[in-house]
């Protein structure tokens, strides 16, 4: 079993910044992928940003429409990742969730809420 708590949500001014954490209950090093995904009102969730094999050479993944404006990075000894979100705009408002992919099971956490409005 893998927990993922996440925090950094908030309200924020389009154009403004946040960064999200997710803080895992293993060692993130043998997750083999983590990262985020997002649900806004009334859409599905959708993939935000991954990293693929963290256990050898990282890949990151990121979504079209946040490529360039979000970063998705970790901290190995604090056992969290995190997303780095910049030029943040309306659209990018939803729940969002951390996710990880360990020992052939999908974790998830129970989602933090980011609204940008002005």
């Amino acid at each position: 079993q893998v927990q993922l708590v996440e925090s950094g949500g908030g309200l924020v001014q389009p154009g403004g910044s946040l960064r999200l954490s997710c803080a895992a209950s293993v060692t993130i090093f043998s997750i083999s992928t983590m990262g985020w995904y997002r649900q806004a009102p009334g859409k599905e969730r959708e993939l935000v940003a991954i990293l693929r094999n963290l256990t050898t050479i990282g890949k990151t993944v990121f979504a079209d429409g946040v490529k360039g404006r979000f970063t998705i990075s970790r901290d190995n000894a604090k056992n969290t990742a995190y997303l780095q979100m910049n030029s943040l705009k309306p659209e990018d408002t939803a729940v969002y969730f951390c996710y990880a992919y360990y020992r052939g099971i999908n974790f998830w956490g129970e989602g933090t809420l980011v609204t940008v409005s002005s």
